[in-house]
């Protein structure tokens, strides 16, 4: 609207323009005086500026019909091509003109504009490599999807553009949410160019939704040969493919294939945790237990976890809390200093009904790095040592409050996940899950769990610190399972403590 009444505005300036320039030169005096072979022309203002613009027009025409009389000469003289030559340059610069226009309304965001642009540059230049582009994509900036698709398939039938047109409908059945088309689509298009990053990060995240783990791997190893990952992150993901594809195996039931691959993917890759998890599993049904140890062992020194302890637990099911606390010091004597370490071990003393010792294991984790869990273990301690309810409701209430620890979070969304998967569930990102402690929502309400250590009572510092922020919960201990109910590692830390 405001673009046309500007038009509008300059088409009526320079008519007024023009008009107030005519009258002018009607009122100057003089003019121009030309004798031509003895006899005298002589021209008024006006007469004068209209005769230089008929002689421009006359010199162009004379130019022109020159130009076509050197092509006809051409022509006469045995050049079949000339007189075609002497058009075609004519309708290559109106199509070039046209393409050039139609680009600049597509980076402009001038769907339609850009659209009939590319109608009359085909309509020109009979090239349609060139146009077809222009055309399927000023069809769908301008929402026309039907002639978008249209193009794109002209595209695929030109070898030279065969890519361009597979990606393109590609990209249309993913925004429709065809992903078994766009698939396939995108397995041709890897195949055309398989060096094309975008296409083959594409066809990597097509293949992990649909759990075509073999074909995920192939088209990594790909992306490796062409340069586009570095060694390490190829390893890395692999080895998160290979374990994906030994739980699709396990649950098949198909036990060999399953711990084989298992391994193969903590070979890869030793600090995945699940892979060692599910290689120790494989270990352990081998009757293999030292090995099944070694790559526990292995893998708590990287990232020590719940998952890693439970599996560890699992080697021996049935032994005494004694010797399983003899026997877990091959796994705690490495990062002894980690939070996971210190409960694990605060847990195996628990079990053996070993509170100081407990105490004494989880040291001032309570204090310097509180969770849930810490804070769960701590009221049991207190309940073991004989504290009376009051105390231990008030650590069970700390627990409300604390942080739930670390988590398997998407780097990507941060989403969170009871499980590790190779796949985010939100933003369908691949191999994205940390193990990572999410960070604490504020209370919004005052007066709401600040109110409980007035009601329910306070906690106990039994070694004389200062008592201040004390909080309390449930009705008794046995309410610990329920303040833990969703943390992901409640199941292997009860494996633990068996």
């Amino acid at each position: 609207m405001l673009w046309s009444l500007i038009k509008i505005i300059v088409f009526v300036a320079a008519v007024a323009a023009l008009a107030w320039g005519a009258g002018y030169l009607l009122e100057s005096q003089g003019g121009v005086q030309v004798t031509v072979m003895g006899t005298e022309y002589s021209f008024g203002p006006l007469q004068s500026v209209i005769a230089v613009v008929v002689l421009m027009i006359g010199v162009w025409l004379l130019l022109k019909i020159m130009s076509l009389l050197l092509a006809t000469w051409h022509f006469l003289n045995g050049d079949e091509t000339a007189l075609s030559r002497y058009f075609d340059r004519n309708r290559e610069r109106k199509g070039f003109n046209a393409l050039s226009e139609g680009l600049m309304a597509l980076a402009s965001g001038e769907g339609r504009i850009a659209l009939a642009k590319a109608q009359k540059a085909d309509k020109y230049l009979n090239k349609p490599e060139l146009t077809n582009l222009l055309t399927a994509q000023a069809a769908e900036m301008a929402g026309d999807r039907r002639k978008a698709e249209e193009t794109y398939r002209k595209l695929v039938e030109n070898e030279s553009t065969r890519f361009v047109g597979v990606r393109g409908i590609m990209k249309q059945k993913l925004s429709e949410g065809d992903t078994e088309t766009a698939l396939k689509l995108a397995e041709k298009a890897f195949a055309l160019k398989p060096k094309h990053e975008e296409t083959g990060d594409l066809l990597l995240q097509l293949q992990a939704e649909k759990e075509d783990w073999k074909g995920a791997r192939k088209t990594l190893s790909a992306k490796l040969k062409n340069g586009q990952l570095p060694r390490d992150v190829h390893k890395r993901r692999d080895a998160v493919l290979a374990l994906s594809e030994a739980r699709d195996i396990f649950h098949e039931g198909s036990d060999i294939e399953a711990r084989e691959a298992a391994i193969e993917a903590n070979r890869l890759s030793p600090d995945l945790i699940p892979a060692a998890v599910l290689a120790a599993q494989g270990y352990i049904e081998k009757k293999k237990p030292r090995y099944a140890a070694r790559v526990l062992t292995k893998a708590w020194s990287v990232h020590p976890h719940p998952d890693l302890a439970a599996a560890f637990a699992a080697i021996e099911p049935d032994e005494k809390p004694a010797a399983r606390i003899k026997r877990f010091a091959a796994l705690t004597k490495s990062q002894p200093d980690h939070p996971e370490t210190k409960m694990l071990k605060a847990e195996l003393h628990i079990a053996d009904e070993d509170f100081p010792a407990a105490r004494r294991a989880l040291g001032d984790l309570v204090e310097t790095d509180p969770t849930a869990r810490a804070v769960t273990l701590m009221a049991a301690i207190e309940r073991g040592e004989g504290a009376s309810d009051t105390v231990v409701k008030g650590w069970l209430a700390r627990a409300l409050t604390v942080p739930r620890g670390p988590q398997w979070i998407c780097e990507n969304c941060q989403h969170i996940h009871a499980d590790w998967k190779p796949i985010c569930n939100n933003c369908k990102s691949f191999d994205t899950l940390a193990w990572k402690t999410p960070p604490m929502s504020e209370v919004a309400m005052p007066g709401g769990v600040q109110m409980l250590p007035l009601i329910v009572g306070a906690v106990e510092d039994k070694s004389g610190a200062d008592a201040g922020a004390k909080i309390a919960t449930r009705s008794d201990i046995e309410d610990v399972e329920l303040v833990d109910e969703a943390e992901t590692d409640t199941s292997k830390d009860a494996a633990v403590e068996k």
